[in-house]
């Protein structure tokens, strides 16, 4: 009868199963076990499979207890998606990260998108490496005093791809997950790639009590039907939606004229939109460039909260590319205003004590 090989994990007393092997069987036992058997010959140690077996197992339950304990010092876990790329997420996430540090909130960013990750860029950490102490994995620290891990810090050159295949990008998502030192924050901000994949499913299952998702759109249709892919992913994960984000939402043409004077602009879609400078010869116009209102709508069609529009900003390109994002030049901006707005509305749903997680597996 083939029996079972247990393997006794020391930081727990429990037991992992390791292989099957036969020898003698107890009577009327419901489990088998080996018994040592008197003899001259020294007993045969594990075979290299079987001790391979027995350390997988073991580094499997010590990232699992770590999984566990991470998610008890880290008070807030939000995951950020979109369904469609090109449509800001990860200006977003990291947007909501310093906005919440502003407010004198401990916060991080896990970088999930490991093909292609662009955290560190925007929060001004390119060519930094990660620093290793004692097996355990310290987070760069970025703007505002913000934590960063992200597959880029792994990469000796930028232009290099990550061709993985599934299990191994899930192995690293774990890793980033249980094996990084993260210490104790008020919020973890999750910076997943576009669509609904083995990414944010690894994450629910290994990170306990996720808060909840955001889900990042532009006005338009074809960014919106990817979206409420997104919305519906989510209750397959059992992971409540805190709302929906419309980004680039408008773009406002700031100008001077005469004081009193009627100032016309051309708008997309040839309409014109007209404006009256103000006593002190300011003007302000909003152009509609990717349409308005279509993240409201789909919030309201799938009945989750609106979090806000954010502008269409030109100053987060330069941001970005200068490692300088938006919040930190210009805190008192339109910009980080419309972000502060975005981020109460989520503390809000936070405040009414949503649940959400899968049981870790």
């Amino acid at each position: 009868m083939a029996m079972l090989t247990l393997f006794r994990v020391p930081e727990t007393g429990g037991w992992v199963e390791v292989g099957m092997i036969r020898g003698p069987i107890m009577a009327d036992s419901p489990v088998s076990i080996n018994l040592p058997v008197a003899s001259n010959a020294a007993p045969a140690g594990p075979s290299a499979q079987e001790q391979k077996q027995m350390e997988q197992a073991y580094a499997q339950m010590k990232r699992k207890m770590a999984m566990e304990e991470i998610g008890r010092k880290i008070k807030h876990k939000i995951m950020v998606l979109s369904g469609k790329g090109g449509v800001g997420k990860s200006t977003v996430s990291t947007g909501l990260a310093l906005s919440l540090a502003q407010q004198g909130f401990t916060v991080g960013i896990l970088d999930i998108d490991i093909t292609g990750p662009n955290v560190p860029k925007m929060m001004g950490l390119d060519g930094r490496r990660l620093h290793v102490e004692n097996g355990r994995i310290h987070p760069a620290q970025g703007h505002l005093g913000v934590k960063v891990i992200s597959m880029a810090f792994l990469l000796e050159d930028e232009d290099t791809p990550v061709v993985w295949r599934g299990p191994i990008k899930l192995g690293a998502i774990q890793q980033f997950i249980g094996d990084v030192e993260w210490g104790e924050l008020d919020y973890l901000v999750i910076d997943f790639p576009p669509g609904t994949s083995d990414e944010p499913l690894t994450v629910a299952q290994s990170l306990p009590d996720i808060d909840g998702m955001v889900i990042v759109t532009t006005p338009q249709q074809v960014a919106l039907l990817d979206s409420r892919k997104s919305i519906t992913f989510s209750e397959s994960l059992k992971v409540p939606v805190l709302g929906v984000v419309e980004n680039m939402s408008g773009f406002t043409v700031n100008g001077t004229a005469a004081p009193g004077t009627e100032v016309s602009i051309a708008a997309p879609g040839g309409k014109t939109l007209t404006t009256t400078a103000d006593d002190g010869g300011k003007f302000s116009v909003t152009l509609d460039i990717f349409k308005e209102g279509g993240g409201k709508e789909t919030a309201q069609e799938f009945g989750v909260p609106f979090l806000g529009a954010l502008p269409f900003d030109p100053g987060f390109v330069r941001g970005g590319d200068d490692g300088v994002h938006r919040i930190v030049s210009e805190p008192e901006g339109a910009s980080a205003v419309a972000f502060a707005k975005v981020v109460e509305a989520i503390q809000e749903q936070l405040s009414d004590g949503a649940d959400g997680g899968l049981e870790i597996i």
